[in-house]
């Protein structure tokens, strides 16, 4: 009976995070939601603020689509932050040849959520739109974001990332759970905020920003801090960036390890947030969207484990634990031929969902025997 309670239990957890949970936010939205904002064209000042650390590669067109974008020049600012890049980013910058651009150098590696904490402390815009160095917009991305602070309910903004050639591999498989994770967006922004923001474009009111520490993940840490505040953060999908895609599994893989390694501890920091009492519906998405998907790896392994001892309880659970075994046979098959170019969709799927699911497990560990991220080198630095 305690393997039968732990297999449904478990296997019940990993369908309610990829499946009950964007049905339970149809079905709220669909009774009404919060209040639909009503975004009405705006123009405060701005700054765009551009995290770089050896960017030479790319830095020069960031700061060419910055200058270009449909926006009052006189009330768009462009700040380069470059964490002690040493390629020669830092001149590229001074070069310019505008006054709108500024360059920001942080002497001596800190990280990029320390250059944020310097960056938003010098901005003059009185909302601040935070990117990277790779994430081009397109022309009117900043009208779109700003647009939604004519709510006075909203706190923050985050726009949508897309990518320029996701053609296989890791490209072709990120590029469908970043489907799937704009849709989940879609449907909190409309039940009330979305948990977390994106590096690449979201905006804030400067004077709702709080300094965070310097492992924190900024793009995670500051839209909770702003909803923690009593503020929205609304998803708004005409907000466009757009980036080349991550590559390849295993550059993938790292990137999620480190994802999960500071959005965890950042939960644990703000584990407030986790009060249904006081922060209501928003407590709920939080546990479904990132700490019970992070725990998947866990569950799976529980469901796994709990299968094989009940196989000879009943034919179903024969067929069940085949269906899984097989399930991963093929994500194993997917890890041998990942060397030996793009993988058939059919060994491509499991072996991405086995992967995001071992980095999260990877990433928590990490977390718990003390290993922090604060800096890294880009695939594009140096």
């Amino acid at each position: 009976m305690v393997m039968q309670i732990l297999f449904w239990a478990t296997a019940a957890l990993v369908v309610y995070v990829y499946a009950g949970y964007p049905l339970l936010l149809v079905v709220v939205a669909a009774c009404g939601g919060r209040k639909a904002i009503h975004p009405a064209a705006m123009e405060p000042a701005v700054t765009l603020v551009v995290s770089a650390y050896n960017e030479a590669g790319v830095i020069a067109e960031k700061i060419r689509n910055s200058l270009a974008l449909d926006y009052p020049a006189d009330r768009l600012e462009v700040l380069v932050v470059s964490d002690a890049s040493d390629d020669g980013t830092d001149d590229i910058v001074r070069q310019a040849g505008d006054a709108r651009v500024r360059l920001l150098r942080m002497e001596g590696r800190g990280g990029k959520t320390l250059g944020l904490n310097a960056a938003v402390g010098q901005a003059r815009g009185e909302v601040i739109v935070f990117s990277d160095a790779n994430a081009m917009y397109r022309a009117d991305a900043i009208r779109k974001i700003v647009r939604n602070f004519s709510d006075p309910t909203v706190g923050a903004v985050v726009g949508e990332s897309t990518y320029s050639d996701a053609v296989g591999g890791a490209d072709q498989d990120e590029s469908l759970y970043w489907c799937y994770e704009v849709a989940i967006k879609r449907l909190e922004s409309a039940v009330g905020s979305v948990v977390g923001g994106d590096g690449a474009i979201y905006a804030i009111r400067k004077h709702l920003y709080e300094p965070m520490r310097a492992d924190a993940l900024s793009d995670f840490v500051n839209p909770l801090q702003i909803v923690r505040g009593g503020h929205r953060c609304v998803y708004e999908p005409e907000a466009i960036s757009v980036e080349e895609a991550a590559g390849d599994f295993d550059r993938e893989f790292r990137r999620k390890v480190r994802i999960v390694n500071r959005a965890w501890r950042a939960t644990m920091a703000l584990r407030g947030l986790l009060n249904p009492f006081r922060h209501g519906f928003f407590t709920l998405q939080l546990v479904s969207h990132k700490l019970l998907r992070w725990l998947v790896p866990l569950f799976l392994l529980a469901c796994f484990l709990s299968n094989a001892l009940l196989i000879r309880e009943h034919r179903l659970y024969l067929v069940l634990f085949v269906v899984q075994a097989c399930f991963y046979a093929l994500a194993a098959a997917g890890h041998a031929r990942r060397l030996h170019g793009e993988l058939p969709r059919l060994l491509a799927l499991p072996y991405y969902f086995v992967m995001v699911n071992l980095a999260s497990a990877r990433g928590i560990l990490e977390a718990y025997r003390g290993k922090t991220y604060t800096t890294w080198t880009t695939p594009r630095a140096g």
